[in-house]
């Protein structure tokens, strides 16, 4: 395979037309991929560095970045927290539940802020704003809503691009591998030390609820119960089920039949439940609702397709925290305080 070498833009003209091209159909995939990431080639301090990344391309990174995109809002939190120098990202829509003012992510708006992260974009990815930022590296998601894989050949042609997908990997791997990328594998190591550290911290802090628990996020489509209602409960192999375990937490099983495989196919970090499997499905004692707030958790407790869940019945059902459904340093660290203020000795 021919490396993906850094090459002089060419002209803004050929870069707009073939990003007219592209984006006639650049929507994102949450599909989950099986592809497998080798790591960096290349020892630390050592450029051009030559890696392969999550889609297979073989890129060559010439010196180390000094000015990265990121057209993923999700890798960008871990990008801040290893101190990589992003100087601006893909954003998601300002002003929801999960967005700041510019659509960064709550949990890392305000260090952005303060690094003057520009926001490039909501939603679609824009070819012509990458290009205007001059950038040295261009990181991309394999998957997720907020994937710009569709347009990769485009964003190539501007600089080295690298593909990451944060789908197949909790978000301490993601770490490591952006560090890998970066030449900041000692800020990566440090993050994910200190993240083990306040973890086990936490675990001897707290009085663990009632075992086995199930951890999910809850959608209820329908007020007030009805079929609508459904749940992407968390396997062992998700960032979040791993989170709980380290804290000492047992996650439940789910039984077999319960669950469905929906439009994202697949996956091996959630198990997808249907409402009429709902009360079969969630058998946690406790249960953990990420991307969820205490209005959430009425809601949940009165929907009567879970009212006769053993967690309901021990009125032990816990918000995790609006910025919980995409874990990076800054959200996982959140829910170890949320976690630690509601079972504290």
């Amino acid at each position: 395979m021919t490396p993906l070498t850094h090459r002089t833009p060419r002209a803004l003209t050929c870069i707009a037309t073939a990003a007219v091209i592209g984006l006639a159909g650049c929507g994102g995939t949450d599909s989950a991929s099986d592809a497998s990431s080798d790591s960096a080639a290349g020892d630390a301090g050592q450029w051009p560095l030559t890696i392969t990344d999550d889609a297979d391309h073989e890129v060559t990174i010439d010196e180390q970045p000094e000015k990265i995109v990121s057209t993923a809002v999700t890798l960008t939190g871990s990008l801040l927290a290893i101190d990589a120098p992003v100087t601006a990202s893909g954003a998601t829509m300002p002003g929801s539940p999960v967005a700041d003012d510019q659509g960064f992510f709550t949990q890392w708006g305000d260090v952005a802020k303060e690094k003057d992260v520009e926001a490039l974009y909501q939603g679609d990815p824009d070819v012509e704003a990458v290009l205007a930022e001059e950038p040295d590296l261009i990181l991309v998601s394999k998957t997720g809503q907020d994937s710009a894989n569709a347009i990769y050949d485009q964003l190539s042609d501007i600089a080295p691009t690298v593909v990451v997908d944060y789908g197949d990997k909790d978000w301490q791997e993601v770490t490591t591998k952006l560090g890998e990328i970066t030449e900041h594998t000692d800020e990566a190591k440090k993050v994910n030390d200190e993240f083990d550290s306040r973890a086990e911290e936490v675990k001897s802090a707290i009085d663990a609820p009632k075992q086995p628990v199930t951890g999910m996020i809850f959608n209820e489509k329908a007020k007030g119960g009805g079929s609508g209602a459904s749940a992407n409960v968390w396997t062992p192999d998700s960032a979040q089920g791993k989170l709980l375990e380290e804290v000492g937490f047992e996650l439940a099983e789910v039984p077999e039949g319960t669950t469905s495989q929906g439009e994202m196919g697949k996956r091996s970090d959630i198990y997808e439940v249907t409402g009429e499997n709902l009360s079969k499905a969630v058998t946690g004692e406790s249960v953990f609702l990420f991307n969820a707030d205490e209005e959430t958790v009425d809601g949940y407790k009165e929907n009567s397709l879970v009212k006769g869940t053993p967690a309901v019945k021990n009125d032990a059902v816990y918000a995790m925290g609006l910025d919980s459904f995409r874990l990076d340093y800054y959200s996982a660290t959140n829910v170890l305080d949320r976690i630690e203020d509601e079972f504290a000795k």
